[in-house]
């Protein structure tokens, strides 16, 4: 385990660096420390074929990286930096949606670009990957329902205005209206679905959309008159 010394100099020279790089690309000995570590470990998780071990060799490295994205993030002017686009994708994979969204904000307000094989810019690949990400955790019995909607409206309220292909806007409100539901919020579910389906036709809400349709009748039939 790292010692707290460790982890207040890791994250004191990531600010360090990332302060003095202003808007350049990320550089300095810090930087460098942990694009070594990211090397090795994107070199482990290419060797790994199952999906649900590289989430959990993901769960497990990316503690290492926490003390330079906090650094990153507090003293950063907006240097493109691949290690934090890359744990940001990894944190969304190992289901830390908090701490992605986290990195998402400060890398959609100054521009980052996600690393060199995608293909989507970083608005579009956190609005469909943390869809993705919640419509599986949705299917958990054990979810935590309150906080995917709310990781979800601050996603949905973050790409609002950025372009992107209408099948990834609408799965995003899919993921959303799927949450609202999930919480009692029927009418505002129904509305987002609506959404998703006027997106993308073949989303696959329309059976949901009657479902809540009946509902809100039902219990507006229910409620008591006068």
């Amino acid at each position: 385990m790292t010692s707290p010394a460790r982890r207040h100099f890791e994250r004191v020279s990531a600010a360090q660096a990332a302060a003095d790089a202003g808007d350049q690309p990320m550089q300095g000995d810090a930087y460098e420390l942990m694009q070594a570590a990211l090397f090795e470990d994107y070199r482990r998780l290419k060797s790994t074929q199952s999906m649900e071990r590289k989430a959990e060799i993901k769960r497990e490295i990316l503690p290492k990286y926490a003390e330079y994205v906090t650094g990153v993030l507090e003293a950063g002017k907006g240097a493109q930096d691949d290690v934090l686009m890359r744990v940001m994708l990894w944190r969304i994979d190992a289901g830390d949606l908090a701490g992605a969204i986290a990195i998402a904000h400060y890398a959609i307000s100054h521009g980052l670009t996600p690393p060199d094989q995608f293909e989507r810019g970083t608005a579009a690949i956190i609005a469909e990957e943390v869809a993705d990400q919640a419509l599986k955790q949705l299917d958990d019995e054990d979810a935590n329902t309150v906080a995917l909607l709310e990781h979800l409206v601050s996603v949905e309220a973050l790409t609002r205005e950025a372009d992107m292909h209408d099948q990834i806007r609408a799965k995003l409100h899919k993921a959303l209206g799927y949450a609202q539901r999930t919480n009692g919020q029927l009418e505002n579910a129904q509305a987002t679905l609506e959404r998703a389906l006027t997106l993308n036709e073949r989303i696959g809400v329309k059976k949901d959309l009657e479902r809540l349709e009946r509902e809100l009748k039902q219990n507006a039939a229910a409620q008591p008159k006068g």
